[in-house]
């Protein structure tokens, strides 16, 4: 149970202090003035107990524990017990009853430095500076590394604490002067001794005896630099001891110094100074309590009569130098209840609390909208700036928080004045337990361990069994049964004896809303003899939670390692962790003077270490001590726990252990990581050796990289986790009756087709198949046997033959036994339970057609065709039916019955009463089919034709024959031409050309004159005859004219149309006079015709002519304009001709200019001289095709020879250059031409001779003339 006091706190502040750190004289002690009554407390116990019964669900635990005892198996050796214990960056150090100090190294738990410093329980430990915090642990492959290197040296074995003197001393290895490692540890003892040494320095060791038990000692955090520490203990003062000198044990009595050097430096004779003690405060108790603050500037003790803060020495100016140790603000103890004999009973704990450190605030959802502002305005209040320094007090069951602020310098009246400081209570909160140790686990979470008292021996008689129930298990404010954290390895019975004694219950870990004030977790410990344990017995350790780790690690300063507590968990250093193995064990030894001024008599003190067996190698981290977050531990005489957040990898096992499997799943699902970072977990599910068939070959390829073979591991594991925890969601939903939601998991979390196979058989086991139906998969490798699918369909083919349908549009064929599948249809409609006219739920016919579509399906997919569009012609199915015709060219299969199939579409009623164009449209695409086959030679037109004016369709007879005609749909195949497929298209309606013309004057007149105009196969009179029946006037011009009745056609435009346009065009096309001359005679009484040859004849016949003709008198409207359009039509022909024949005048002039030019050139080429003994050697060649190689100058191009002086035969040189002789000339392109100049002859010597006959003149000049015609035969190819 907590109680807020807050709201009475907050206002409150703590009353000033005299200079010596007294209350003034008049000053009010009491700081809160709690209301709240028992009857108050018996009210919220009851509402407690109602929550707990109303809340049977138990909730997740925030905090898991492990048990560190084992680990510190030195320390409990000889049945030692501890009895402080402190934890610090990477250092644990732990006092014992038989006062040993133990030196451990975090996070491997090894042991650096055993020393005995006391003959009686340890009190107190501190240490100064703080180690610096490691930010990782060290990883196992570096911890692997460092411990070949060190592996071959050996370190020595356990010294032993007798005296030295027995046998020879060994010289101890030295810890290594690290910045971990160079810390001083201060511890106080009931022996009334104060002892502080040096981790490193085995020298720099100072005792210093009080006389009486020391309940606290603190060094400061500059330790090292100003030698200043504070004690206090039973005697009730708060000692100041400053300027100590190591290697010196000196005695002083309470209240009075005095300093005898006896160390080092004594036993030379040579005295020194020991250094001083000051007494800051005393009479009002024993001090229980001493704390420095994080920057140094603070310190806290509490005593008997309340809670002391005052200012240290350290980071003062030099003109307040005055101000220090002075105090500050004080905190009256409660004066209520058993305060006033049980506060020197109940150990008062103080944590000094660095934010930025701490776990951050994670709240539930629901939880966010309700204590948003709440807790906003806690952290503002909590949040530390400007200097403010946190401290939390737990003292019996009080917590106080408090802020310590810096001081100010004053305004108004006391300007220029400077305050050394001031505290303000932030909450007071009052619990049901004793506190054993506190500290901020989240800014608005109060992590306290809880002592809880024995009961009454009444109530312990009457609740014995709920008493025994509750050691086991506390139940927290949330209604949740908290965990043992441990097994105790020790019976935690009571021993036996004849004294009878209350037994204390087990402690709790508790985190504290302080927002709500209310409990958030709670835990219960299982401590070894928790039963004779008190509250001091226990103690509460935290290192916050990990940081980066830094580029560069840097040595720091006292202050500034110990204000960075808790920056950080662990530093992955190696020569951090080499430290964790390197014990150290100090030979000197320290004489303490028993007391008086006997200096000689005192007892031999052993500060004697030891080194800890085994090899220098370097440990990894202890697993519980590797996840990130803050490490509680809770350490007890006997035990030593440790507690962390839960992390993702927890909360599924939580999950799993309560059967939460879907938020189990769920989880894995979206953080694979809680599967990938669990090595156990990857041992315990991932497999051996990766599978060559799950990975493929690529796997074991030696180029992927070692990294990518790991994420695949990682992967595997994790979907095959996901895989495990979907199948006991599954199982959960079936042993529920949920066979609904079972099928849906199915679907989301089953990967392999092995276990689908395995749940289908369980749903068709227990006659589930609606459930899981939906959602076998379709697409999966390697597939599902087709025997599941089989056996789903077969049930639905006896029970649900919609639901056949809609699962063959869904499934593909592949993955069935069609032949079985199939068989099971043929044999449903072999049975007779349904018909065509059957009727089901309303539709006539429904599971008869279902089945006809289900085999025509499958017969397609089983590659029979025919069978199928049987079954589709049944159905009236027209786009299956046409598909298959189509893809398989099943036209032959309806050849008897082309009327049906056209018809197909086309509904009797639609046949009554539908439009042309609507019936156009239902049979287009059988039509386009038949004719798609007419034009590929597979169904001539005939047979068509035949078929349909057999059954009197001759409306389809047309759309078919008008499809043949336009060629509609043809598109270009294989290179030939559209038009050519267009007019192949079109004589196949040649055969039919007069049906065709009567169809298509019937129902298509614009379509009648193309075919007239196009087709020569029709009859010339059935055509005329057609057209004169429907008065078909252009038609039959067009007819006339062809048939050369010219003057009945024109008669024709004339008197029906009346177009004398039409007229006058008819008759330039047919450019004949005698129908110019009719259209004349015809026209001169016709005004309007007159106007309208005037205007459209033209140049077509002479305009003198036409004007000649018209007569007198007659009036003509438009005649002025139709006489001007004539001539300036004429005008526009007389300057076109003219302009034509300029410029045709000047390209002739250009070109004769050109040829003449040419004529008159001189070609210039060269003869090759032979000389006297040139002999010609003549060879045979091969002349190639020309080319346009640029010829030798000198050589014939033809033959490729040079000329010579004595040519006899003709050279013909062009313009361009080239020289041929004339026959290779006239036979440049002919081959085939005699070589044989036609302007020569041979003599009775076989000799060329020149003929001078004129016909052999103009023989060889026409020949000449043609041969050259286009110039060049080189340069004009």
């Amino acid at each position: 149970m907590v109680e807020d006091s807050d709201s009475q706190a907050e206002s409150k502040d703590l009353p000033p202090q005299d200079e010596r750190g007294h209350d003034k004289p008049g000053d009010n002690d009491e700081v809160e003035d709690e209301d709240d009554t028992d009857a108050d407390e018996d009210e919220e116990e009851e509402d407690d107990d109602d929550e707990e019964d109303e809340d049977e669900e138990e909730d997740e635990p925030k905090l898991k524990y492990a048990k560190m005892t084992g680990n510190l198996g030195p320390v409990y050796r000889n049945g030692d017990a501890t009895s402080t214990f402190l934890v610090a960056g990477d250092k644990m150090c732990i006092g014992t009853h038989n006062g040993n100090i133990h030196v451990i190294s975090l996070p491997s738990f090894q042991s650096v430095r055993v020393y005995h410093a006391h003959s009686a329980s340890i009190s107190g430990v501190s240490i100064s500076p703080f180690p610096p915090p490691l930010p990782t642990a060290v990883p196992d492959a570096v911890a692997r590394v460092a411990g070949q290197a060190h592996g071959s040296q050996r370190t020595p074995s356990v010294a032993s604490e007798a005296s030295t003197s027995a046998r020879t001393a060994r010289t101890p290895q030295p810890v290594l002067n690290i910045p971990s490692n160079a810390i001083h540890i201060a511890t106080s003892s009931i022996d009334g001794k104060v002892c502080v040494a040096s981790l490193v320095d085995t020298k720099d060791v100072h005792f210093r005896d009080f006389a009486r038990p020391v309940q606290a000692v603190a060094l400061s955090p500059d330790y090292r630099n100003d030698r200043t520490y504070l004690s206090g203990g039973l005697a009730g003062n708060l000692v100041l001891t400053t300027g100590v000198r190591p290697g010196n044990s000196s005695t002083t009595t309470t209240g009075t110094y005095s300093a005898t050097a006896t160390g080092l430096l004594g036993s030379l004779g040579l005295s020194a100074n020991n250094g001083k003690d000051t007494v800051l405060h005393y009479g009002e108790g024993p001090i229980s309590t001493i704390k420095w603050s994080l920057s140094g500037k603070y310190v806290v003790w509490i005593n008997e009569m309340g809670i002391k803060i005052m200012r240290s020495h350290l980071h003062l100016e030099s003109v307040d130098i005055e101000d220090a140790w002075k105090r500050i603000a004080h905190i009256d103890r409660p004066d209520e209840g058993n305060w006033e004999e049980m506060a020197s009973v109940w150990k008062a704990r103080a944590e000094w609390i660095d934010e930025s450190n701490l776990q951050t605030d994670d709240e539930e959802p629901g939880d966010a909208a309700t204590s948003s502002a709440a807790a906003t305005k806690l952290k503002q209040v909590f949040k530390n700036n400007n200097g403010v320094e946190k401290l939390l007090v737990g003292w019996g069951s009080k917590v106080w928080i408090i802020n310590v602020h810096p001081g100010v310098i004053g305004k108004g009246k006391n300007v220029g004045e400077r305050t050394l400081g001031s505290a303000d209570i932030i909450k007071i909160l009052r619990l049901d337990c004793v506190v054993s140790g506190l500290s901020l686990y989240t800014p608005t979470l109060l992590l306290v361990l809880a002592y809880i008292p024995a009961e009454d021996e009444d109530e312990e008689e009457e609740e014995e069994e709920e008493k025994a129930t509750k050691s086991k298990e506390s139940a927290s404010a949330k209604g949740h049964k908290s965990k043992s954290s441990a097994a105790s390895t020790t019976s935690s019975e009571p021993r036996g004896g004849i004294i009878r004694r209350r037994n204390a219950l087990s402690p709790e870990l508790r985190l504290l809303d302080l927002v709500s004030s209310q409990e958030v977790d709670t835990d219960g410990l299982t401590i070894s003899r928790y039963e004779r344990l008190s509250s001091s017995d226990y103690h509460l350790g935290v290192l916050p939670a990990t940081r980066a780790v830094q580029a560069t690690p840097t040595p720091r300063g006292a202050l500034e390692a110990l204000s960075g507590m808790g920056s950080g968990m662990w530093n992955a250093t190696l020569s951090a962790t080499i430290n964790a193995t390197a014990l150290l064990s100090s030979t000197a030894s320290v004489h303490s003077n028993g007391g008086g001024s006997d200096t000689g008599s005192g007892r031999r003190v052993s500060t004697t270490g030891s080194i800890r067996p085994g090899h220098h190698r370097v440990q990894s981290a202890h697993p519980h001590m590797k996840p990130p977050g803050m490490k509680i531990f809770i350490q007890s005489p006997y035990d030593c726990v440790l507690a962390t957040k839960r992390d993702l990898s927890d909360h599924l096992a939580w999950l799993l252990e309560h059967d939460e499997n879907q938020k189990a799943w769920e989880l894995v699902h979206e953080h694979p990581e809680v599967i990938s970072t669990s090595v156990e977990k990857l041992a315990e599910i991932g497999p051996g050796t990766p599978d060559r068939v799950q990975f493929g070959d690529d796997f074991y390829d030696e180029s992927t990289s070692a990294g990518d073979a790991a994420v695949q591991v990682i992967d595997s594991a994790v979907e095959k986790e996901k895989r495990r925890i979907g199948e006991l969601w599954i199982q959960q939903l079936i042993e529920e009756g949920n066979w609904v939601e079972a099928g849906k998991v199915c679907g989301k979390v089953l990967g392999t087709s092995t276990r689908w196979e395995h749940w289908v058989w369980t749903f068709a086991g227990a006659n589930r198949f609606d459930e899981i139906t939906n959602f076998i998969p379709t697409q999966m490798k390697p597939q599902l046997p087709s025997t599941i699918y089989d056996v789903v369909l077969g049930h639905y083919i006896a029970h649900n033959r919609p639901r056949v349908k809609e699962l063959l549009e869904n499934w593909s064929p592949d993955l069935l036994d069609i032949k079985s599948i199939t068989t099971a249809l043929e044999n449903q409609l072999k049975s007779r339970d349904f018909s065509e006219d059957s009727v089901e739920d309303g539709e006539v016919g429904r599971d008869w057609r279902i089945v006809m579509e289900s085999l025509g399906k499958l017969y397609t997919a089983d590659g029979r065709p025919r069978e199928a569009l049987k079954c589709y012609i049944q159905l009236h199915d027209a786009d299956n039916a046409m598909n298959l015709i189509k893809q398989y060219h099943l036209i032959d299969a309806i050849a008897d019955d082309i009327p049906g199939f056209i018809l197909l579409r086309v509904s009797k009623e639609q046949m009554r009463n539908a439009p042309i164009e609507e019936l156009q449209e239902a049979a287009s695409e059988a039509i386009s089919l038949l004719v798609d086959e007419a034009q590929h030679g597979l169904l001539s037109p005939e047979v068509v034709v035949k078929q349909l004016e057999e059954h009197k369709l001759r409306l389809y007879l047309y759309f078919y024959l008008k499809e043949l005609w336009v060629g509609e749909g043809i598109e270009e195949l294989g290179g030939v031409n559209k038009e050519r497929l267009v007019a192949e298209s079109r004589a196949l309606v040649d055969s039919v050309a007069d049906l065709a013309m009567q169809l298509f004057a019937t129902y298509d007149r614009s379509l009648l004159m193309d075919f007239l105009k196009s087709s020569t196969y029709y009859t010339f009179e059935k055509a005329t005859q057609v057209c004169e029946e429907r008065e078909y006037i252009p038609e039959l011009v067009y007819l006339y004219s062809k048939t050369g009745q010219t003057k009945r056609a024109l008669y024709l435009i004339i008197d029906k149309l009346g177009d004398v346009s039409q007229a006058i065009s008819f008759a330039k096309e047919q450019d004949d006079n005698d129908l110019w001359e009719d259209l004349l005679n015809y026209s001169m009484d016709k005004p309007r015709f007159i106007r309208g040859l005037l205007e459209e004849v033209g140049t077509a016949i002479n305009p003198i002519t036409l004007v000649r003709r018209i007569p007198e008198g007659l009036e003509i409207e438009g005649l002025r304009d139709g006489l001007s359009r004539m001539i300036k039509e004429y005008e526009i022909q007389h300057s076109i001709s003219f302009g034509v024949a300029k410029v045709l005048r000047g390209e002739v002039a250009a070109a004769q200019s050109t040829l003449r030019a040419g004529q008159r050139k001189g070609i210039k080429f060269d003869v090759v001289q032979k000389t006297v003994d040139h002999i010609d050697v003549e060879t045979e060649t091969h002349i190639p095709e020309h080319t346009h190689e640029p010829p030798q100058p000198g050589h014939c191009v033809g033959c490729r020879e040079p000329f010579t002086g004595s040519e006899n035969e003709t050279l013909v040189g062009f313009a361009c250059g080239h020289v041929f002789h004339l026959s290779h000339l006239l036979s440049y392109k002919n081959p085939e031409r005699p070589v044989t100049p036609p302007t020569v002859e041979l003599d009775e010597n076989g000799e060329f001779v020149q003929t001078h006959s004129i016909g052999t003149k103009v023989t060889h000049a026409r020949i000449l003339r043609d041969q050259i015609r286009d110039g060049c035969p080189v340069c004009t190819p």
